[in-house]
């Protein structure tokens, strides 16, 4: 795992060096999917620091919920008018965004995907991003590896993201099964698997509120539920509630992915069992400089080799480490958390 975040340090270094330009008179846009969720807060933060040091004028936008594609479209269509050099994008719905993000291409503008790829990955220039499979794929490794020979009779409640199913969704869905020894279906999409231990998929819209709902969906349909699979550390939360007030929050597993500074507290408090953590801030000033570089000469990025997108790399964080699983604890998870 330290090799793994050394790489991709090592990455950026090089990266960022052609990226140090005078951006004075660039103008770029960030487009997250809410603007309350807190890894999007982190993003913002670090996309407007970059900004600020590189003398780029940075606008920024979000969708009044995640899900809220429709503002999405509308401030890309702004973007492309107001002449930004480029856009950076964390869809709500990666598929139907794809029409515009080419308009925007073809008026000249880079699009880089932040966190969520596009459908296809290569409809943006770019995508900055955890490798959101491995992401899924150490949190169902490390909850198979906890519950030991109890994982052959598991419930698993999968608290997942929109019934649109963005690719940053079926990803870590996908992963976190693959991980749990589970064989899935269509590797495109999830709900389609046939293990009698998938009690079933609800979707949160990744937030408290919306956990707490799909939690208490599962929960009706087997109240026995032992494993919990979230789309996020909001999500998380929201489950953690719904399983406290009918008093089986001691009895199971949560995972999650995100591994912001609440969701690391999270894991110290016990509320989640462990979380791959990402790093948003990363992506974001990663972006700027892209963009700034796009600007300067018309330099686009490049994908860490053997992938179809950069890296910013994924840890597992939690203090209960299982055989075979890398992880960082909960100290290192708060010194790295938002990244």
């Amino acid at each position: 795992m330290k090799k793994l975040l050394l790489s991709t340090a090592c990455a950026v270094t090089a990266m960022a060096g052609a990226a140090f330009a005078d951006g004075h008179g660039v103008s770029a846009c960030l487009i997250t999917k809410t603007d309350t969720n807190p890894f999007f807060v982190k993003m913002r933060e670090g996309a407007a620091a970059k900004a600020e040091e590189l003398g780029v004028n940075l606008s920024s936008y979000a969708g009044k919920v995640d899900g809220d594609h429709e503002t999405q479209v509308q401030a890309i269509e702004t973007c492309i008018a107001n002449g930004a050099k480029g856009i950076l994008l964390t869809a709500s719905d990666t598929a139907s965004i794809v029409p515009v993000v080419q308009q925007a291409r073809d008026a000249g503008l880079l699009v880089i995907a932040l966190d969520t790829p596009l459908e296809p990955i290569d409809a943006a220039d770019m995508t900055f991003a955890t490798d959101n499979f491995l992401a899924g794929e150490l949190i169902g490794a490390w909850a198979a590896a906890t519950l030991g020979d109890a994982a052959a009779d598991a419930k698993i409640g999968m608290l997942d993201l929109a019934i649109s199913q963005p690719t940053v969704g079926v990803l870590r869905d996908q992963g976190f099964l693959t991980g749990f020894g589970i064989d899935i279906g269509d590797p495109n999409k999830w709900g389609d698997e046939t293990d009698a231990r998938i009690v079933g998929n609800d979707v949160t819209a990744g937030n408290e509120e919306g956990g707490r709902r799909a939690m208490e969906n599962l929960l009706a349909k087997d109240p026995f539920i032992n494993v919990v699979y979230t789309i996020n550390e909001p999500a998380a939360a929201g489950a953690y509630e719904a399983l406290k007030a009918i008093g089986r929050e001691n009895d199971v597993l949560i995972v999650s992915v995100d591994g912001g500074c609440p969701g690391v507290q999270n894991v110290a408090d016990g509320v989640i069992g462990a979380t791959s953590q990402q790093y948003p801030l990363l992506m974001a000033s990663l972006g700027i400089e892209a963009i700034a570089a796009w600007a300067k000469d018309g330099t686009k990025p490049e994908a860490t080799d053997g992938k179809a997108f950069f890296d910013t790399g994924v840890a597992l964080v939690t203090d209960k480490p299982a055989d075979g699983v890398d992880s960082i604890s909960v100290a290192e998870g708060k010194d790295l958390c938002w990244g």
